[in-house]
């Protein structure tokens, strides 16, 4: 009996996130311009740095 590749499934899966996430960030271009570059810089957290 073969082996199971779960890198394979893992990879498979990170490209299906991928491609999901790029499809929902054209529909949110489409949609309106300003709106998505302000939502996709909220998404990262800033750092800030404490003297």
């Amino acid at each position: 009996m073969a082996k199971p590749n779960y890198s394979f499934e893992k990879r498979k899966k990170e490209m299906e996130r991928t491609k999901k996430k790029d499809e929902k960030k054209q529909r949110k271009l489409e949609r309106g311009g300003d709106d998505a570059e302000t939502t996709e810089s909220a998404d990262e957290p800033e750092t800030v740095a404490e003297p």
